[in-house]
């Protein structure tokens, strides 16, 4: 999508289709009273063509909610369209990104390829935060899964026009656009890779894809496979990737920029299951195709690599992906079994479909082997998370204090809801193995905190945070601004997760 900023008056701009953002001003808090839409601009003209329909009562300025004007008088575009944002009262820029993606979803299908976005004004919309959340909001809006239809029509969006208010600092505005652009199309990147089926998508191309990646960014990236797992004794990975005819993938990726301290080094690690049939401990069929997005917290990692390379934070990141299948075999990991992680401990499998964290525990291990001082990782880790917070909150949890608060403050920018669930002591006993140190399950009470006791084992006292995002990597259904399928999240949380280290 090319995409340009400007700062023009938007009656004047020529375009297919001019997108303006209202707001319901009304205060009353009865879902039964009169909606007060109005728009967020200050250009008479503007205000002068959308007034009879914001009069009419039919456009209440809901979230996502929108109504087309065609040959609007006094208005250079073809159409207008008024994107609703909600309640003036409420309203955060984060609703700038989702009506700015209900905005492409609009025209997408309407054979409409050219857009003008006219950025609200007012004192609620600072410059660079509006600017960047708008053009974010255009990029995921304009990703749709349908890679392999034979009849596919290509509906994305040529070009993108964001338009600044008059009087706008023009290099706030400027800097929040470029970040736009990084931010969306990593996130676009990584929603790409975690869309592809399984058997396109082994641990192996995984590993190519992130290779290329690296190379066009200019970041080191080494990928090794079942003999480095045996030369490092990652014991827990391998006994995951055991039971595939597919090789394993372990993908060590590092930005080291001129000038960075030596420390902090951040770490951060991602589930890459590329494939999750449950192994021994198989899963029902119903729904199984899903897991080919066990792999969202590795493409996660990836895409997120790829912004900071982009961004140019003054701090050393190395990121682990662990890529493998989990497949029933005569060589799978089996219930019963003991398993040496990389670390020394010995792990007794309770339940193979528990196979995330194993990976995850040798990921960990390596990375503070690398030097890591503060780790993050991510992963598709457990359903009941899902049960906890369903598809709207992922569950977060650490060890430390100071290194979450980085992570919560950016939580505001990023856009993204996340829900910190604690991991205490008490409930280290439901993991603790009488044949070996830890089980990889803690039954069925508290599942979500218990997979993050067990990553808690390998992390050790090295400051860590962990976001289990299986109710949010995928979207379950389609919403107005975002295509059903792969989200992208957590992208741009871990990534102002590792800019705040770098200010």
């Amino acid at each position: 999508m090319k995409t340009q900023l400007l700062q023009n008056e938007a009656t004047t701009t020529t375009t297919e289709l001019l997108v303006v953002f209202a707001v319901d001003q009304s205060t009353s808090k009865d879902a039964n009273a009169k909606a007060e839409p109005v728009l967020l601009t200050q250009e008479t003209s503007l205000l002068k063509a959308a007034q009879a329909v914001l009069n009419s009562g039919e456009f209440k300025a809901t979230s996502c909610e929108t109504i087309l004007l065609h040959a609007p008088a006094g208005v250079k575009a073809t159409r207008l369209l008024i994107v609703g944002l909600g309640k003036q009262a409420k309203v955060a820029v984060h609703d700038v990104r989702k009506g700015a993606g209900a905005a492409v979803r609009f025209a997408k299908p309407r054979s409409i390829r050219e857009l003008t976005i006219a950025l609200p004004s007012g004192d609620a919309f600072a410059a660079h935060a509006t600017t960047r959340a708008a053009v974010e909001g255009a990029f995921v809006g304009d990703f749709d899964p349908d890679t392999y239809k034979s009849d596919r029509k290509d509906q994305s969006i040529h070009s993108l026009v964001i338009l600044s208010p008059t009087g706008t600092d023009h290099a706030k505005a400027s800097a929040g656009y470029a970040e736009g652009v990084i931010f969306g199309e990593s996130q676009n990147f990584t929603r790409s890779l975690v869309n592809e089926p399984g058997n396109k998508m082994t641990p192996t191309v995984l590993g190519e894809r992130a290779a290329a990646m690296c190379k066009e960014a200019g970041l080191k990236c080494e990928v090794y496979s079942t003999e480095k797992l045996h030369e490092l004794k990652m014991g827990a990975f391998w006994a995951v990737s055991q039971g595939s005819e597919e090789p394993p993938a372990l993908i060590v990726m590092t930005y080291e920029p001129e000038g960075a301290p030596a420390e902090p080094v951040l770490g951060l690690v991602g589930k890459g299951i590329t494939f999750d049939t449950g192994g021994i401990s198989i899963k029902p069929s119903d729904g199984m195709e899903k897991m080919k997005y066990d792999m969202a917290g590795g493409a996660s990692m990836i895409g997120a690599m790829r912004a900071i390379a982009a961004l140019k934070p003054k701090v050393k990141v190395i990121a682990i992906v662990c890529a493998a299948e989990n497949m029933p075999s005569g060589k799978a990991f089996k219930p019963g079994d003991i398993e040496i992680a990389m670390s020394g401990k010995a792990i007794e499998i309770i339940n193979t479909d528990a196979e995330g964290r194993l990976v995850l525990a040798d990921g960990l291990t390596y990375a503070r082997k690398l030097g890591a001082t503060h780790l993050l990782d991510a992963a598709t880790l457990t359903g009941a998370c899902v049960v906890a917070l369903g598809t709207v909150y992922a569950g977060s949890f650490s060890n430390d204090d100071d290194t979450y608060q980085h992570f919560a403050d950016g939580l505001t920018t990023s856009g993204e809801r996340f829900w910190r669930l604690p991991v205490e002591e008490e409930y280290r006993e439901q993991i603790r193995s009488s044949i070996g140190d830890i089980m990889n399950t803690g039954g069925r009470w508290g599942g979500a905190i218990t997979a993050a006791m067990f990553l808690k084992e390998f992390a050790e006292e090295t400051p860590w945070i962990h976001l289990d995002i299986a109710g949010v990597a995928w979207m379950e259904e389609q919403k107005p601004w975002i295509a059903k399928g792969p989200s992208g999240v957590p992208v741009r949380s871990i990534v102002e997760w590792v800019r705040s280290y770098a200010k």
